[in-house]
């Protein structure tokens, strides 16, 4: 079964951008592993948080920044592709 993957962001502060270009990196490194990956306005300002199916893997307020693309790849391929090669993001 593929992963599914949903970027919560705040409208507000003007974050789809930054979304849709993570959706956009993400579904280019995983095609063959995804299901969708699904944008969510949030109704809490200032929120920036990805869910990999039902696990929240990251949170704007935890850790107080956004995610580094690769760091977010790292994160997600362990978890849904454990063996796949992320090229220069592996280095």
């Amino acid at each position: 079964m593929k992963s599914r993957i949903v970027i919560e962001y705040c409208p507000k502060c003007r974050w789809l951008l930054r979304a849709a270009w993570l959706q956009q990196e993400l579904l280019i490194t995983f095609e063959e592993e995804l299901e969708e990956i699904a944008l969510r306005p949030s109704n809490n300002s200032g929120e920036f948080i990805i869910f990999l199916d039902t696990n929240l893997i990251f949170s704007r307020r935890v850790s107080g920044r956004f995610p580094d693309l690769k760091e977010l790849k790292k994160l997600i391929r362990d978890e849904i592709a454990p063996n796949k090669s992320l090229g220069h993001s592996d280095s």
